[in-house]
């Protein structure tokens, strides 16, 4: 850690005393001490003690952070939920951040690009056994009967399945990261490369309860010396995600002698994991606090980060309106987005405006969506009325459009959320560099949505508005089939809100919704025989996750749950456009020709907006709320944590004015 030099200016004082050499006490003395008067006694000269100004010390300075839950684990490999990482934020730094979607490095010098060679795209020829990547994005051994991308191959009509014979040529990445200079543990041990190899080793461990979703797509990962990485990817393994393939160190040199499984425990690896962040770990007071202090040997401690000497997180539940009162009654400096604000929106806006609190407000990047089920998976085998097969509601692409304008979203989000998140006319969040511009925009028209519903052959035969269209001619739909149509939706407070107003605006059009509550275990129920997954509703509202990566595999061909692939996909509801799955996968990957690309990404999302498989309600809240002089907090939502500059946090006078 690094303190501000405080300067201290000294007062020299110049004295001049006049002090007397001749002492005459004789007046003063008994008779019987009689001192010569031929004599002068020079007395003893008194030492003058010169007042010097003393600096007080100055008054440790600290920040509260409360939490509504108490991690469980502070092992990066442990599953930790999200306030084990708003605490894991000030022990290791990076090392890359993610800041408004893109990753910005930290410990590393810079990160690795195909255009400044540090990342290259090679051909190679792997043999019968080798792991690669096939069209279906699964890791298999190469074997006859395989299906891959060869060499520049990002699309399903270039496709190879191999024979077993013939030489197959396909691409590989790999890419290269670099240490910055200086690091060290806290302990003042170099931090190096082995380091990170260390920590990529125990994130491919089967005992790690970790996604290994990279680690499976990794050939190696090795240290080039001892501040360089090398990071080599499988054959056909592309991913637009590579600059981040970097693996967070962990201290080889403390933990080495620790069995893997055994780190999910360990006093040392769960409770004060050894970092190069701004703060140490000091205490853990189970069921009250985590007391962390300022890290000397902080990397940015000659910038007088952090701005802290003493930094606690408190655990106060998950009870957002205690959260609140403690943080307005100075028991917290900052309650971070784990305590669920955006349940007390109203009374956190109204804080804020009357000067009480500053709030912090994110969108996304998680997306509420209304998936239309346009293929039921009854229908594998062709539709049939007669032996119980739904008709074909979402078949026609105009009635999909004509629900989307028949749902008042805007009056039915913003009532709730206050407008604090957009209607959304696509999946990436506003403020992500992929999101799309001049997308469909469906806005609540009545009207418009009517005229569609008459265009399919959906039709009000008794000039009533508010009872269901009937179906005329419709191919899929036995003519006289009511436009009446089931909305499976979890019982939370908010989509039930929601849900009431999108039934009512959609009744205006001719629109039966039959709103159909189940919880949340019931909802997500695994196939065939969940509702959801076994793709038997209607429609459905759920949350989907959107962030540095593109969310269109919810609608690929290769991602429709069935029977065959054991009903192992998320594109619930069974769209199906090869254009878009090829403009998908190269929108996901990463290639010499990033023009290419970046269309790719524009055409998936703006036939997504046109073919319109689902339609997008809102972006979930992030809600972090401080002390009114709070300062250095960015609502980042793509971040992994909102605390990810904690170092940089403040309050006071040093704050920006």
């Amino acid at each position: 850690m690094h303190k501000n030099p405080i300067q201290i200016k000294s007062l020299t004082h110049t004295l001049k005393v006049a002090i007397p050499v001749l002492v005459l006490l004789s007046s003063c003395q008994p008779a019987s001490t009689p001192i010569p008067t031929s004599v002068a006694t020079i007395g003893v000269i008194p030492t003058f003690v010169i007042p010097t100004a003393t600096a007080a010390a100055p008054a440790e300075k600290k920040l509260t952070v409360c939490l509504a839950q108490e991690p469980a684990s502070l092992y990066p490999y442990a599953s930790p939920v999200q306030s084990a990482w708003s605490v894991l934020e000030a022990v290791y730094d990076g090392p890359i951040d993610t800041v408004k979607f893109t990753p910005t490095p930290v410990i590393l010098k810079k990160l690795p690009s195909v255009a400044d060679g540090d990342a290259v795209i090679e051909t190679v020829t792997p043999v019968e056994g080798d792991p690669v990547l096939t069209t279906s994005n699964e890791v298999k051994a190469l074997t006859k009967g395989v299906t891959v991308y060869p060499t520049g191959c990002h699309s399903a009509e270039c496709t190879v399945t191999w024979d077993g014979l013939t030489e197959l040529k396909m691409d590989r990445l790999t890419a290269t990261y670099q240490l910055k200079d200086g690091l060290t543990w806290s302990d003042g041990t170099p931090l190096k490369a082995e380091d990170s190899v260390y920590s990529y080793q125990l994130a491919a461990d089967t005992s790690t309860p970790v996604d290994h979703y990279v680690t499976d797509r990794t050939a190696t990962y090795e240290a080039v010396d001892a501040s360089t990485v090398k990071w080599t990817g499988i054959p056909g393994y592309l991913d637009a995600l590579y600059q981040q393939n970097f693996f967070l160190p962990l201290p080889k040199h403390a933990w080495e002698n620790i069995k893997p499984a055994d780190l999910l425990t360990a006093p040392e690896s769960s409770e004060k994991p050894m970092g190069w962040g701004p703060y140490v770990i000091s205490e853990w007071i189970k069921g009250d606090h985590i007391t962390l202090k300022k890290n000397p040997k902080y990397f940015r401690a000659s910038e007088g980060l952090p701005k802290f000497d003493t930094l606690t997180y408190k655990f106060l539940g998950t009870q957002a309106d205690n959260n609140l009162a403690a943080l307005q009654k100075g028991d917290c400096d900052l309650v971070d987005p784990s305590a669920g604000l955006e349940a007390m929106l109203e009374q956190v806006l109204d804080a804020q405006k009357a000067g009480k609190i500053k709030a912090f407000v994110g969108q996304g990047p998680e997306w509420e969506q209304i998936v239309f089920n346009i293929v039921p998976a009854s229908y594998a085998d062709g539709i049939s009325i007669a032996t119980g097969d739904r008709a074909d509601f979402f078949g026609d692409v105009r009635t999909r459009k004509a629900f989307a304008y028949c749902f008042n979203r805007d009056k039915a989000v913003n009532k709730q959320l206050l407008e604090q998140s957009i209607i959304p006319d696509g999946f990436m969040p506003p403020d992500s560099p992929l999101a799309a511009k001049d997308l469909t925009h469906y806005p609540y028209d009545s009207d418009a949505g009517s005229k569609l519903l008459d265009e399919v052959g959906w039709k009000d035969d008794d000039s009533n508005p508010s009872t269901p269209r009937v179906a005329y001619s419709i191919p899929g739909v036995p003519d006289g089939t009511k436009l009446s149509v089931n909305y499976l939706v979890t019982n939370a407070y908010l989509r039930q809100e929601i849900v009431k107003v999108l039934a009512e605006s959609a009744s205006a059009c001719g629109i039966q919704i039959n709103v159909k509550t189940v919880s949340p275990e019931e909802m997500y129920a695994t196939a065939p025989n969940g509702e959801l997954f076994g793709r038997k509703f209607d429609l459905a509202q759920i949350a989907w996750q959107a962030g540095q990566r593109l969310p269109c595999d919810l609608f690929t061909t290769s991602q429709i749950p069935t029977a065959a692939n054991q009903w192992m996909g998320i594109n619930l509801g069974g769209y199906s456009n090869t254009t878009f799955d090829t403009n998908c996968q190269m929108a996901r990957s990463t290639g010499t020709d990033q023009a290419e690309i970046q269309s790719a990404v524009a055409a998936v999302q703006k036939q997504f907006s046109d073919d319109l498989p689902a339609i997008p309600l809102y972006f979930h809240l992030k809600i972090a709320a401080a002390r009114p002089d709070f300062c250095g907090l960015d609502m980042d939502v793509s971040s992994r944590s909102a605390l990810y500059g904690i170092e940089s946090f403040d309050y006071g006078q040093t704050c920006p004015r």
